[in-house]
C-alpha cells in the first residue's frame, strides 16, 4: 500500500465559529494539510460527506443542530461511513462527557487549546489507520495471532479490530464483557487478550485476575484499554496482572509498540 503523508489528507472540519475554523485550519496547514472543507452544522457536514467523503472528520463538541456525539453516531450507523476516522476538539474536561466518545472509537480527542504535538499525534494516528503497515515479529507470524477482544461497546470493539487488522492480525473472537470472555476461554486458546476495564458483570481487572489464576491461560498476554486517568486506580489495575495498558482512544502507534513488547519478548 502507498504510504500517505499529511499533505495527502482531505479533512472535513465541522466548527460553528469562523474564528476557530481559521485557527484550526492554520494549525492543520502547519502540518502540511491544505485540502480542508468546512461545515458548521451536522446537516451541512453530512451533505458535504455525500458530495465528497473526507479522510478525517474533525468536529467541535457543540453544534447549532446538536452535538458531535450525534454526528458521530450518524456516521458510525451509516454502512459505508462506519470506518471514517473522527476527531473531537473540545474544551470539555468532564470525564462523563468525554467517556462516550472514548467508547465509540474516535481517532483522537484534542483539548482546546491544543498543542502542535497533540495535533501531530492525532494526524499520525489517522495516517496509521488509512495506510496500515503490518507488524513484523520475530517469534510470531502476525497472520496467525489469535486475539480475544473484550469490550461492552460494539463501536470500541470495531475500532480495536480495525487497528489490529491494519497491523496484520486476522483471527479475532469478540466478547461483550468479562463473563462472556471467561465462557469463551473455557474452550478456546488465544495469543493475546485486549480488554476494556469498565464492563458490566465482570470488569477487565477481574477478568485479568481470572486469567492469572487459570492453569491453562495464566501466561496469556493481556493488554488493558482504559479511559481511567486516576494514578491510584491505574496502579490497582496494574496489580491485577495486566501486561500493558493503553488509553482510549486506541492509538495505532502506541498499540504497535505495546504488541512488540508483549509478543516479541524472548
Amino acid at each position: 500500500m502507498i504510504e500517505l503523508s499529511p499533505s495527502d489528507l482531505h479533512i472535513l472540519l465541522v466548527e460553528p465559529s469562523s474564528t476557530q475554523r481559521k485557527v484550526i485550519a492554520k494549525e492543520l496547514s502547519l502540518e502540511g494539510i491544505t485540502n480542508i472543507d468546512f461545515a458548521d452544522t451536522i446537516i451541512a457536514c453530512l451533505e458535504q460527506i455525500k458530495q465528497s467523503t473526507p479522510d478525517l472528520v474533525i468536529s467541535a463538541l457543540h453544534l447549532a443542530d446538536g452535538s458531535a456525539l450525534q454526528l458521530l453516531e450518524d456516521i458510525k450507523n451509516h454502512t459505508t461511513l462506519a470506518g471514517l476516522p473522527f476527531m473531537l476538539i473540545s474544551s470539555e474536561t468532564r470525564k462523563e462527557q468525554l467517556e462516550q466518545f472514548k467508547q465509540s472509537g474516535v481517532i483522537a480527542i484534542l483539548p482546546k487549546p491544543f498543542t502542535r504535538e497533540n495535533l501531530g499525534r492525532a494526524i499520525n494516528a489517522t495516517l496509521d489507520v488509512l495506510s496500515p503497515q503490518e507488524l513484523e515479529l520475530d517469534f510470531y507470524d502476525v497472520h496467525d495471532i489469535r486475539v480475544l477482544v473484550v469490550d461492552d461497546s460494539r463501536l470500541a470493539r470495531n475500532h480495536i479490530r480495525r487497528v489490529l487488522t491494519n497491523l496484520g492480525v486476522q483471527h479475532f473472537v469478540e466478547a461483550e464483557d468479562g463473563q462472556e470472555a471467561i465462557d469463551i476461554l473455557q474452550s478456546q486458546m488465544f495469543d493475546l487478550l485486549v480488554t476494556d476495564f469498565n464492563m458490566p458483570q465482570i470488569n477487565g481487572k477481574e477478568l485479568t485476575e481470572y486469567i492469572r489464576n487459570s492453569s491453562e491461560h495464566s501466561h496469556l498476554p493481556v493488554l488493558m484499554v482504559t479511559s481511567e486517568a486516576n494514578d491510584t486506580h491505574l496502579s490497582n489495575i496494574a496489580q491485577s496482572g495486566v501486561n500493558a495498558m493503553c488509553d482510549k482512544p486506541f492509538e495505532p502507534h502506541t498499540v504497535k509498540q505495546l504488541l512488540y513488547q508483549l509478543l516479541d519478548q524472548g
